[in-house]
């Protein structure tokens, strides 16, 4: 739905012209791990006060891991709702990432504490919801709401493959959590994959049992 032009005066200015516009639930929907070799990918949605206040907030991924563990509980803490949505491996191998992350996204939405009324989507696709939305590209450095959703998603889905980490050591997923590094390929090659890993990628198909 094009309520309002591209151009932006702050990180708050599409929350607030989505609320001029009578919307009064405005979350903030963004993705961790669409390109990893193994683990899931994880949406959050987030829905911010209008006095929302955090400096350092921005894109997951231009801050550091420490100031992204920083900043997840103050954003907890501000937050007016916070929902989490993960979509397993499996699922990601059965109807593909795009698809899978459009799942997580849907679910991370559902799992909101208020029911949205509009939702800012970093990237091009809308979430397949019965919402009205605005798709964001470079969203997470576009608006604060999808910054926030990038941090939570972000450091959910880190301490997600630490956890795998601890089941599964010979794979190093404390270092790259699941991306396709070269230590990682060396580790799928010699060991096969693990129960975490995405089957249908490359780098991880090529090692698979065929039946």
């Amino acid at each position: 739905m094009e309520l309002f032009p591209e151009s932006t005066q702050s990180q708050l200015f599409f929350e607030d012209m989505a609320r001029r516009h009578g919307y009064r639930a405005v979350a903030g929907i963004d993705e961790a791990g669409r390109g990893p070799l193994a683990g899931p990918v994880v949406a959050a949605a987030v829905i911010l006060p209008e006095d929302f206040d955090l400096p350092g907030l921005n894109d997951s991924k231009q801050i550091s891991e420490k100031k992204r563990n920083q900043l997840f509980p103050m954003i907890y803490g501000q937050a007016l709702a916070v929902g989490i949505g993960v979509s397993r491996a499996d699922e990601i191998d059965r109807i593909n990432i795009l698809q899978a992350t459009l799942l997580g996204m849907s679910r991370a939405v559902m799992r909101l504490s208020i029911a949205p009324d509009f939702l800012l989507v970093d990237g091009i696709t809308p979430v397949p919801l019965s919402i009205e939305q605005k798709t964001l590209k470079k969203g997470d450095s576009r608006s604060l709401s999808i910054a926030a959703a990038s941090v939570i998603a972000k450091v959910v889905r880190d301490r997600i493959m630490l956890a795998y980490d601890r089941l599964f050591p010979e794979y190093g997923f404390s270092g790259h959590k699941g991306y396709g590094s070269e230590k990682h390929r060396s580790a799928v090659a010699l060991h096969g994959p693990c129960i975490c890993h995405r089957r249908s990628f490359a780098g991880v198909k090529e090692h698979c049992e065929t039946p």
